[in-house]
């Protein structure tokens, strides 16, 4: 007897039954490996995972892929019911060579039996339906898309998804599919909510006669107007419900649906691959902005207005007026994709606690962290000035110094201790699990409860279109907590870069490996004055350097996680009270 493992996989994304996908799949495999003697002693089967996603990103079958490595793994073959659920693209070409590698067969109907890896009709019948499901899959999006796209602007089609602030959802009759009205579904549209659309309209008149975002949100929260996340908490789960902020005015000031006209396709699924370096790993998707000229309108107007057209239009006339007034927004660093700043994300506010955004002034590099009155909202009985600025040339030599100060032949002793305990530390901490790695766990069980509900929803005779963009979101959160997951549980590793060297660290270093570098290096504040912005970024964080300004005595306080062993302040505007503890 011959015992198989059967893989297989199922998308909701298509409001496929996972039960029925499994039992469809899983019979063509048993009616394939019965005759031979076979039987089914494992299942790996995927459920709400993408075709697109590769056998290394799905968990059921990356653990499949894990078993062949395993001689106890207690199967002697795969079997496969519908390669075209199962590989997409060139995946097979990527795959095939780990079983063939650890002699386990891999039986698919379409070849009647075990693919042979010297058979080229094998292998080109394998890369055509590969290629057949990578087609079906585009075939499937362009055919969504051109059907929401004509609904929208044809029909006037509510698809879905969140009502925007001001409006809630209403029926808008029977199904026009007969199969879906015979089962109750029914269609929807926009409303104006009487409490919250006096506020949109409001809003818009303020903006245009020139009161800005900020002031805005200021003046609502002192109204104790609930900002549109406490207003329908049900729908915004994800969101905090504190306050109003500028944020979400601006937001609103942008939505062209409040014109009576149903908008769609202001954002776009992306897909960007998740390492340049090895592209089987597959992409990631994630959300971006189209310009408004591929934006899709309704020809007529498809729910009652809360603002005129004519208002609308004011409104972004005042916008780009007011950008422009301001001077835009600085230029991206193009090399690198982004803005060059050395600190970004390690410098906090002693006040509020909160992290200080980049940002370039006169060609200078400042952090700052500026408290308005939507902030008093969030943060009562807070003194905190106005703004806190700190120009980043004035720290960076300082802490250069410090850094190449842990490295003199006279502190390399103490400084070779506290690597040695952090690196223990490291292990420590790896061994147990990164709050990264137990909050991606946290997410993907919640993501689990999540699409259970949905599906039960479904079954009960809910909205199939409302609940598809429910089943969609939920899913792309656990795509995002699985890829976080597995970034999390990769060896860490950092680069430090100088003008000729490049050196990565995989594993914790030794006490001699450490004083060869050191000696390499030579003048260490003056290499690292001259390193490049992406390298010497690359070491502070590999330093875990963290920064805390207090603006009151003009002092910042420097630490490096790694080691717990220096803190170090200064005062970055003029040699003060310099101090080592």
């Amino acid at each position: 007897m011959i015992r198989f493992a059967f893989a297989g996989r199922c998308s909701t994304e298509d409001l496929q039954d996972p039960e029925a996908s499994r039992n469809w799949q899983f019979t063509r495999a048993k009616a394939l490996v019965e005759p031979a003697g076979g039987e089914i002693v494992a299942e790996y089967f995927d459920i709400g995972h993408s075709r697109s996603l590769p056998w290394q990103r799905r968990p059921r079958a990356n653990q499949l892929l894990q078993a062949l490595r395993n001689p106890q793994r207690g199967f002697d073959a795969v079997v496969i019911g519908e390669p075209q659920r199962t590989f997409y693209g060139n995946q097979f070409g990527n795959t095939f060579p780990i079983f063939v590698h650890f002699r386990v067969p891999l039986w698919v109907p379409e070849v009647g039996g075990p693919i042979d890896p010297d058979n080229e009709a094998h292998d080109l019948v394998m890369s055509v339906f590969g290629g057949m499901s990578k087609g079906e899959r585009n075939r499937i999006k362009i055919r969504v898309r051109t059907a929401m796209s004509s609904q929208v602007q044809l029909q006037g089609r509510y698809l879905g998804g969140r009502p925007p602030y001001g409006y809630r959802i209403a029926d808008a009759g029977p199904h026009p599919h007969p199969a879906k009205a015979a089962t109750g579904a029914r269609l929807h549209r926009l409303e104006p909510d009487p409490e919250t659309a006096p506020v949109v309209l409001r809003l818009f008149q303020s903006y245009v006669d020139g009161a800005s975002p900020n002031a805005l949100a200021a003046i609502l929260n002192r109204e104790g107007i609930p900002c549109p996340s406490a207003h329908d908490a049900a729908r915004n789960p994800h969101r905090a419900k504190t306050a109003w902020q500028s944020g979400a005015i601006r937001a609103i000031l942008r939505n062209p649906r409040y014109t009576g006209h149903e908008v769609w396709n202001k954002q776009r699924k992306e897909e960007q691959l998740i390492d340049v370096e090895e592209v089987t790993l597959g992409h990631r998707t994630r959300m971006a902005h189209n310009p408004e000229e591929k934006w899709v309108w309704s020809n007529d107007p498809a729910h009652e207005p809360i603002i005129s057209t004519r208002l609308f239009e004011e409104a972004q006339k005042a916008r780009r007026e007011r950008s422009l007034r301001h001077g835009g927004r600085p230029e991206r660093d193009t090399a690198t994709g982004n803005r060059p700043y050395i600190l970004r994300g390690r410098i906090r506010c002693a006040v509020c606690g909160r992290k200080m955004q980049p940002a370039v002034i006169r060609d200078n590099v400042y952090y700052r962290c500026e408290f308005r009155e939507t902030d008093e909202a969030l943060h009562p009985g807070l003194e905190h000035p106005r703004t806190v600025y700190l120009r980043e040339d004035t720290i960076t030599p300082h802490l250069d110094r410090w850094i190449a100060r842990a490295f003199a032949p006279d502190r390399l002793t103490p400084t070779l201790t506290a690597l040695t305990h952090a690196a223990a530390a490291a292990a420590k901490a790896a061994a147990a699990g990164t709050p990264e790695e137990d909050q991606a766990r946290r997410t993907l069980k919640e993501c689990d409860k999540r699409l259970a509900r949905y599906r039960a929803a479904l079954a009960a005779g809910a909205d199939p279109t409302v609940v598809t963009q429910w089943i969609n979101d939920a899913q792309n959160d656990k795509r995002t907590a699985l890829v976080r997951l597995e970034e999390a549980e990769k060896p860490q590793t950092s680069a430090v870069g100088g003008a000729n060297k490049n050196l990565r660290i995989e594993k914790p270093l030794t006490e001699k490996e450490i004083i060869e570098i050191a000696k390499n290096l030579g003048d260490v504040a003056q290499r690292l004055q001259s390193a490049e912005v992406k390298a010497k970024a690359a070491l502070y964080e590999a330093l875990g350097i963290t920064v805390r300004y207090e603006n009151a005595t003009r002092t910042a306080t420097v630490r490096s996680r790694p080691s717990h062993a220096y803190r170090w302040s200064e005062c970055p505007r003029g040699d003060l009270n310099p101090h080592a503890r």
